[in-house]
C-alpha cells in the first residue's frame, strides 16, 4: 500500500471527483447513511476514478462491499475489526489500516499486522464526538515508538499549520476530513495541503 503524507477523507463519491483530480495520492471514501445499491455504486465509482489517476484508495468500513469491488485496501475500526474476516481479506491482498486509541487497541491492531495505524483524535475535532479527548503530540510520538516500523497516521484536528508538529512528532501521514470539507474553498485548501505535504517529503 502506498501511504502518503497527505491522506484525504471524503464522505461522497462527487467529493473524490472533484478533489482527487488536483494531484490528491492517497484518499479513503467514508461514505456513511446510505443505501446497499448507491453504497456499492459509490465505492465501485471511486475504485475507477482511483484507477485513472493513479490514486490509491482505501474503503472505510464497508470491507465486504471491498472484496466484492476489488478494491485493493480498507479501513477498520475497533468495532469493524470484530466482524471483519481477516483471512478473507488477506487471501485477496487487500491491505488494512486500524483505528487506536489506547495501547491495548494498538496492540490488538498491530497483532494484525497492518498497513498503518491511525491515532486520533490528536487535537480537538468538530467532526464527530469521541470517547477519548485530544491525545497529543506526545501520544504520537509514543505510539511511534511503539509501532515500531508500522506507518502511523495521525487524525483528528490536523491543519496546514499543525503539519510540521505532527510529523516532527513521529507521524507518518495526516489524515484530513473538515480542514477541506468544510473550507470556504475546498478545491484551494486541497491544493495547499497537497504542497504542504509534498514540501515535507522534500
Amino acid at each position: 500500500m502506498r501511504l502518503d503524507p497527505f491522506y484525504l477523507i471524503v464522505g461522497t463519491l462527487a467529493e473524490a471527483e472533484r478533489l482527487v483530480p488536483l494531484g490528491v495520492r492517497l484518499i479513503q471514501l467514508r461514505a456513511k447513511q446510505m443505501e446497499a445499491p448507491e453504497l456499492r455504486r459509490q465505492i465501485a465509482g471511486a475504485r475507477d476514478l482511483c484507477a485513472r489517476h493513479g490514486t490509491q484508495l482505501v474503503v472505510n468500513d464497508h470491507w465486504q462491499l471491498a472484496l466484492d469491488l476489488g478494491c485493493d485496501a480498507v479501513h477498520l475500526g475497533q468495532e469493524d475489526m470484530d466482524s471483519a474476516d481477516f483471512p478473507a481479506l488477506a487471501r485477496a491482498g487487500i491491505r488494512i489500516g486500524l483505528s487506536t486509541h489506547d495501547e491495548a487497541e494498538l496492540e490488538r491492531a498491530l497483532s494484525h499486522d497492518p498497513a498503518y495505524v491511525a491515532l486520533g483524535p490528536v487535537w480537538p475535532t468538530l467532526l464527530k464526538k469521541m470517547a477519548w479527548g485530544p491525545q497529543g503530540l506526545d501520544r504520537v510520538t509514543r505510539w511511534k515508538a511503539m509501532a515500531g516500523t508500522t506507518p502511523l497516521v495521525g487524525i483528528g484536528g490536523v491543519t496546514v499549520d499543525r503539519l510540521p508538529g505532527l510529523f516532527a512528532a513521529g507521524a507518518d501521514s495526516a489524515a484530513v476530513v473538515t480542514d477541506i470539507a468544510r473550507a470556504p474553498d475546498p478545491v484551494a485548501r486541497c491544493r495547499a495541503w497537497i504542497a504542504a505535504t509534498r514540501a515535507w517529503q522534500r
